[in-house]
C-alpha cells in the first residue's frame, strides 16, 4: 500500500485534490476532519481543553467552540504549540489505523505536513499552490476575515519552501479541468497498485 501526503496553503486546493484522487481510487483521509470529528470529540482531550483554556472555549452542549479555540491558539504560538501537543498523537493513532484498514493506495491531507516532520509517513508528498491572491480570495469566500486569514497563513510554512520540499506540485490557480489534468498526470506518473 501506498501512501501519499497531501499539503500547501489554506485554501489552496488540497481537500478538492485530495477528493480528485479518492476518485481516482485512492482512500482519502482527512486529518482535519478526524480533528473535528474525532479528537476533539474524545472526553480526555475536551476535558483537557476546558482545563487549560476554560468555559470560554466551549459550547452550551460540552463540546468545543472550534471557532473561539482557533481564535486564541492563532493568537498565541504558545497555546498553539499546547493544542497540537495535545492533539497531533491522536491524529497519528488514527492515521495507524486507517492505514492498517486499508485496502487501497492512501492519500492523507496533511496542513502541517513540513511544519511538523512528517514527511517519513508517506511515501511521496505534493504540494497544492496557488497565488496570495487566490489564496486570500478563496479563504475570505468561506468567511474567514481578511486579517484573520493572514493571520492563520503566516502560522505556516512559507508556500515557497513547502513547493521546494514537495517531490510533486500542483497548481491551482487555473480551472476545474486543469487541476484535474494535473491529478491525472500525477496518478500516472505514480507507481500505483490501488
Amino acid at each position: 500500500m501506498m501512501s501519499i501526503g497531501i499539503t500547501g496553503g489554506m485554501g489552496c486546493g488540497k481537500s478538492t485534490v485530495a477528493k480528485l484522487m479518492e476518485k481516482k481510487g485512492f482512500e482519502r483521509i482527512d486529518s482535519d476532519a478526524i480533528v473535528r470529528e474525532k479528537v476533539l470529540t474524545l472526553a480526555a482531550v475536551r476535558d483537557q481543553i476546558r482545563g487549560h483554556f476554560g468555559d470560554a472555549v466551549m459550547n452550551a452542549d460540552g463540546t468545543v467552540d472550534r471557532a473561539k479555540l482557533g481564535a486564541r491558539v492563532f493568537a498565541d504560538d504558545a497555546e498553539l504549540a499546547w493544542l497540537e501537543e495535545l492533539t497531533h498523537p491522536h491524529v497519528f493513532a488514527c492515521w495507524r489505523e486507517a492505514f492498517a484498514a486499508a485496502k487501497r493506495d492512501v492519500v492523507v491531507e496533511v496542513p502541517l505536513l513540513f511544519e511538523k516532520n512528517l514527511e517519513n509517513w508517506f511515501d511521496f508528498t505534493v504540494c497544492v499552490a496557488c497565488a496570495p491572491a487566490q489564496q486570500l480570495a478563496r479563504l475570505e469566500q468561506r468567511g474567514l476575515p481578511h486579517a484573520l486569514a493572514e493571520q492563520r497563513i503566516s502560522k505556516q510554512l512559507p508556500l515557497a519552501r513547502k513547493i521546494e520540499l514537495a517531490a510533486f506540485v500542483l497548481w491551482n490557480d487555473g480551472s476545474a479541468e486543469f487541476l484535474e489534468n494535473q491529478v491525472d498526470h500525477l496518478v500516472n506518473a505514480l507507481p500505483v497498485a490501488r
